[in-house]
């Protein structure tokens, strides 16, 4: 079977790498892909918001089967349009996108169906947002509707703080239409964690608990990013606060979703913040997680394609556990200069050659380019140096040890991931 995975970022890469193992595939396309991508799939040029032009792609090639990464092609409809093509795709349409698409369609379903969350407020009018934070207890959160490449949610700690975000939101307009609507939530004190799960419309597949790292610096300082790394799995969540978080959480969702006339199939992603052992959701995504895919496909045994077919087809039930490696797995991100704001990009990375004879190590590219025989940065995000080890201080030494061996001009990382778990 030849199969087309859409996105071009270190989470595709791993997907790619990670199904390049299964048996039932014979090649590999990816649109576009990266560096890092090209040496094990034919990487494909094109407007990932064509549909009609990627389904005609996979109509001349032969492709028996296309998986989604990223959340603006899956926000698009591109499940929908796949579908009507008879071309089996892995990912839920845009109707079940709306949990990570609308953070008040989340919310409310939420509310409705008692999945736990924060309490909130919805506003669309300054004046009315503006008189109700001036009565809230500090801290609060507020959060634009819609996608905004992760930086439409604020952390409301000063007084003046609040207001100027809500200017700058519903006034200002700087999110645009993603941020006409707002979330006004309570802020919630814990542990934060992630926890994915694959979907069939009707029952849950899930994957191992796995924490993600989104400020840039050490300490959980700085700006928040896209995700400075991660690893699996997580050691403060016992098999008593895991069932919760599978029972009242992702099966409940997926129950409300089908409640609601949506049959969700794909990747459900819960972000979590784990408080007096009580799982609450601070979001939902629709598809995997960049970065906790890199750590937690590099841990999987099992053959992903089975899984994923079976999801896209409704028989989950069909599909037996996941098994996983012994150990931990732990992704380190390397970053650009600048990032995430401004990052810089042309730089020649060395050092990745030496790494590709340690089986312990795998780096997936997040932000490459090939140019002849080297490798260029082209994004903020540039690497993901995933590593396995038999204890928390084992990978986190290996991985860290990789992480030595590779040089770009302004290369930016965290040193401090992993090291959450062992002060459990």
């Amino acid at each position: 079977m030849k199969i087309l995975v859409i996105g071009g970022g270190a989470r595709e890469h791993a997907l790619v790498w990670k199904l390049s193992q299964s048996p039932g595939i014979g090649e590999i396309f990816c649109a576009p892909g990266n560096g890092g991508i090209a040496e094990l799939a034919t990487c494909v040029n094109t407007d990932l918001s064509d549909f009609t032009g990627l389904i005609r792609f996979c109509s001349q090639e032969g492709i028996g089967f296309v998986v989604v990464g990223p959340e603006n092609a899956l926000a698009g409809g591109i499940v929908d349009a796949f579908e009507e093509s008879g071309i089996p795709i892995f990912g839920p349409r845009q109707a079940g996108a709306a949990l990570e698409t609308s953070k008040i369609f989340s919310k409310e379903l939420m509310a409705k169906y008692g999945v736990p969350t924060a309490g909130f407020r919805v506003f669309d009018d300054h004046k009315k947002a503006s008189e109700y934070i001036k009565d809230l207890s500090l801290p609060y959160v507020i959060k634009a509707d819609g996608l905004c490449a992760g930086k439409g949610a604020y952390v409301i700690q000063h007084g003046r703080e609040g207001a100027e975000v809500v200017r700058k939101l519903l006034v200002e307009g700087v999110f645009g239409e993603a941020g006409r609507r707002i979330i006004v939530e309570d802020y919630l004190r814990g542990i934060e964690a992630s926890y994915l799960a694959f979907a069939d419309g009707e029952i849950i597949l899930p994957m191992l608990p796995s924490q993600d790292h989104k400020p840039l610096l050490d300490g959980d300082r700085g700006p928040n990013t896209g995700g400075m790394g991660a690893y699996t799995p997580v050691p403060f969540i016992s098999p008593d606060l895991e069932e919760r978080i599978k029972t009242d959480v992702m099966a409940r969702t997926v129950g409300a979703m089908r409640s609601e006339g949506i049959s969700y199939r794909g990747i459900l992603y819960g972000g979590l913040m784990i408080g007096d052992g009580t799982p609450y959701t601070l979001e939902f995504n629709a598809r995997f997680g960049d970065p906790e895919t890199q750590p937690l496909l590099f841990h999987m045994e099992t053959d992903l394609l089975p899984i994923l077919a079976a999801c896209v087809e409704g028989r989950l039930t069909q599909v037996p556990q996941i098994q996983w490696k012994k150990g931990v797995s732990i992704c380190v991100v390397l970053a650009s200069k600048g990032y995430p704001d401004s990052p810089e990009k042309g730089k020649v990375i060395e050092g990745l050659e030496g790494l590709k004879s340690d089986p312990r190590v795998m780096v997936f590219h997040a932000g490459t380019r090939r140019e002849g025989n080297r490798i260029l940065t082209a994004g903020g995000r540039v690497l993901g140096v995933t590593a396995r080890g038999d204890t928390y201080e084992e990978a986190i030494r290996i991985v860290y040890e990789a992480v030595s061996c590779i040089q770009f001009e302004g290369m930016q990382y965290r040193a401090d991931i992993g090291k959450k778990a062992l002060n459990r």
